[in-house]
């Protein structure tokens, strides 16, 4: 197959904006330490205004992992919706320049603005995250560009986005326009909570359009309402060609078409486990796409997030194709 792109990524287009502060500030503005809340337009605009070095980088799980996937060489391409403000045009901007085609224009003055993830950075390295969805959360099929699913040997979903209606359908036309032109769509589950809101609606997308999807732990046991993680991977073998179960820091599991593989991690403590998932994503999907057998697959996502905890921030900062050379990968 003869493609346009060798990933496209359909996920929330956020701009993270980190600051550094201490615990007195954390408790001034009501801001829980360590964790990631959802707020609303009037507190992310309260935030924002209050925060002093204000660091700016594009964000957004699968728009890390195109990164990855574009700091390892391959064409890629990402589908979000940004507004036409300061943010959004950054936003735009910075994909482009970071090697990922950004195929969608920003939305026109009047609607949401662009989403934003306000990053609080304690001295003891703590991120407290502070999360407005904004015009993000609300793609659609419209939104789904048909050249650029048609032109991809790999499609990768967000699974965020499959919290509304829209974008539930942007999701099924675009694995169908992907799958129709030969190419092979999948999923990251992202979220537990998220699967339990729509776990009748993820089982049947998982089962009827993804060749491979990722999840963690939770998010595979949440899909099949259980506690046994591998009662939960053998439902899924039985539904989908490709599963791939992480597991915080034991051996990362890769099933397909009956074999399956254990990949080990390398136990260290994190300097910032942010970007972790993602970056574990961008590993696989290399090897998927550059047809790599399913252990090396799982080998080099590995070393991608073993990369991306070594410092702060989402996205990769050494040359990982060397550390895939290393490793004995290429």
């Amino acid at each position: 197959m003869s493609s346009q792109f060798q990933v496209v990524g359909i996920g929330n287009a956020i701009v993270d904006v980190l600051s550094h502060s201490d615990d007195s500030f954390l408790d001034i503005m009501g801001i829980s330490k360590g964790i990631m809340q959802l707020v609303e337009r009037e507190r992310a605009e309260l935030l924002y205004a209050a925060m002093d070095d204000r660091r700016q980088a594009p964000g957004g799980s699968v728009a890390n992992t195109l990164s990855g996937l574009g700091h390892l060489g391959l064409k890629t391409a990402f589908l979000g919706r940004v507004r036409d403000d300061a943010l959004g045009r950054y936003y735009v901007e910075a994909m482009e320049t970071g090697g990922t085609r950004y195929v969608n224009p920003p939305a026109p003055d009047g609607g949401l603005p662009t989403s934003r993830s306000m990053i609080f950075v304690s001295p003891d390295g703590e991120r407290s995250m502070n999360t407005y969805l904004g015009i993000s959360a609300d793609l659609g099929p419209g939104d789904v560009d048909d050249a650029a699913v048609s032109g991809t040997d790999l499609l990768f979903l967000e699974g965020y986005l499959f919290d509304k209606p829209a974008g539930k359908q942007a999701f099924l036309k675009a694995a169908r326009l992907c799958t129709a032109a030969g190419g092979r769509a999948g999923i990251a589950l992202s979220d537990p909570f998220c699967v339990d809101r729509h776990r009748e609606d993820f089982r049947k997308l998982v089962a009827e359009e993804m060749d491979f999807v990722i999840g963690n732990t939770h998010e595979w046991e949440a899909l099949y309402q259980t506690t046994d993680t591998e009662a939960a991977l053998a439902r899924a073998t039985q539904e989908c060609r490709v599963v791939v179960c992480t597991r915080s820091g034991e051996d990362v599991v890769l099933i397909a078409e009956g074999e399956r593989v254990e990949v080990p991690v390398h136990r260290v403590t994190p300097v910032d486990a942010t970007g972790a998932g993602d970056q574990f994503a961008a590993g696989f999907l290399y090897g998927l796409a550059t047809g790599r057998d399913l252990a090396t697959c799982g080998r080099m996502g590995v070393v991608c997030a073993g990369e991306v905890i070594s410092h702060l921030g989402p996205r990769p900062q050494t040359d990982t194709r060397d550390l895939f050379r290393q490793a004995g990968l290429l």
